[in-house]
């Protein structure tokens, strides 16, 4: 059957494995299109460290500092990548070469940015561009590389670069994607593909660090196949190993995407919301598997799956949360005070994870991230008292959780362990319980739950 299949950054830097586990498992390497990402890394040194927030050339080049050295510590490793390659077989000064001209070509993009930017009438647009162009670099390097390495073990394969790097055809992502694969005959190769996509709308511009999910999705919906796969460098599991210990959790077997968009709503993500709603909508099932446990089925995804059983599948939460309780006495009574809120909330560009009322009180819980003092500033000009406070929120997740007494049940948990709710919430459809405690409490909070109900 045809598959659209996403190889993440990290398992993409353990080539060897991808390969045998991946690309040759079950012996049918054709009639599949590998959409990957960047070698683990690579990003970080075009944009900016995801963790550490530490500039790379982007961010130089934003900030009008010498960005050479970077461009030249990124061609560096991009090399050394390539070294670390040879032995399953890719030929490193062809790969060498192919890196120092894709370079050569990006800095006089970049080059002719910095003179743009340095006339004064324009920025936005064009850091938006610079930040387009650097972000295709490392997929296509990537994407390069296993194509060279498979062609030398004598596999026929298609190498689709979507970054359209030397393309100057104006294009929508989805044209693009359509155009690239309308003459690759699928069922006699195995076409590798970048995980970023040129278009006219930007990919970076909405999604940002989420852009390969988005490639994949998108080429999914152009081809229909039988089943989109995404590959991570572990399990989606009943709880995070790291927290509770690998022998108190398991793979899950089956969830829904409606259980997915609860997933991403903590962040975390088994795939990106607006990456899993076309292959929602057009019924496609989706896999998360294991790339270190090729045998292992995985998690299925599907649109109709609700469990037989009453149970908890996953015990997930954030301790990166912000709580924002805004007082007023007028509130009681008062029509319009949400409406008030919220509007300052989406003039500021803010969502939020968790919201409660009381009759002069609205808590709302957002991302610490997405925190702005200006925000704040104007909730105080229309309302009595606005106060902040760290926290963490823990949730039980399922398809089917409509069972009496969990909640007393999972409240008990946290009780028994010392950790006080700050507040807790359940919608009516039963598939997401929340509790938020003291940012202290976060992993004691989950081995709680997952003991008494996991």
């Amino acid at each position: 059957m045809l598959t659209v299949e996403k190889i993440g950054g990290t398992s993409m830097s353990a080539l060897a494995e991808v390969i045998t586990n991946i690309v040759y498992y079950n012996d049918q390497p054709y009639n599949r299109v590998l959409v990957v990402s960047a070698f683990s890394g690579v990003t970080n040194l075009l944009l900016e460290n995801k963790k550490t927030k530490a500039p790379g050339i982007y961010h130089k080049l934003a900030n009008n500092e010498h960005y050479y050295e970077a461009v030249k510590e990124l061609t560096a490793y991009l090399k050394a990548l390539n070294k670390q390659y040879q032995p399953l077989g890719l030929n490193v000064p062809e790969a060498d070469n192919f890196i120092e001209s894709h370079v050569s070509k990006t800095l006089i993009y970049l080059e002719s940015a910095v003179t743009m930017l340095a006339s004064g009438y324009l920025n936005e647009g064009i850091l938006l561009a610079v930040r387009e162009i650097l972000a295709s670099i490392g997929e296509t390097h990537s994407a390069y590389v296993l194509a060279s390495i498979l062609q030398t073990k004598g596999l026929k394969v298609a190498l689709v670069d979507l970054a359209g790097f030397d393309d100057r055809r104006p294009m929508t992502i989805t044209q693009r994607i359509e155009d690239a694969f309308k003459n690759i005959e699928l069922k006699n190769c195995i076409c590798i593909a970048t995980g970023y996509t040129k278009g006219t709308e930007g990919i970076m511009r909405e999604f940002d660090r989420g852009y390969s999910e988005v490639t994949f999705s998108k080429i999914a919906g152009v081809l229909k196949p039988q089943e989109a796969i995404i590959h991570k460098e572990y399990h989606l599991s009943t709880a995070d190993p790291a927290l509770v210990g690998l022998d108190n959790v398991k793979p899950v077997g089956n969830t829904n995407y409606d259980i997915a968009d609860q997933l991403a709503d903590v962040g975390m993500e088994a795939i990106h919301p607006k990456a899993s709603k076309p292959l929602e909508m057009a019924g496609i099932h989706l896999r998360i598997k294991n790339t270190f446990e090729p045998a292992h089925p995985g998690t299925l995804i599907t649109r109709e799956y609700v469990s037989t059983l009453k149970r908890v599948e996953v015990i997930t939460g954030t301790d990166q949360l912000l709580l924002i309780d805004i007082y007023d006495p007028l509130m009681v009574g008062n029509v319009g005070s949400d409406l008030q809120i919220m509007q300052i909330f989406a003039k500021h560009n803010t969502s939020y994870t968790f919201k409660t009322t009381s009759a002069n009180s609205i808590s709302i819980v957002i991302w610490e991230n997405d925190f702005k003092q200006d925000l704040v500033d104007d909730l105080n000009e229309g309302f009595e008292k606005v106060s902040l406070e760290p926290v963490a929120m823990v949730c039980l997740l399922g398809t089917n959780m409509d069972q009496p007494g969990l909640l007393a049940k999972a409240a008990a948990a946290l009780a028994k362990s010392d950790i006080n709710i700050i507040s807790s919430g359940v919608a009516m459809r039963k598939v997401n319980i929340q509790f938020v405690v003291a940012r202290t409490d976060f992993k004691t909070a989950i081995i709680a739950l997952n003991k008494a109900v996991g």
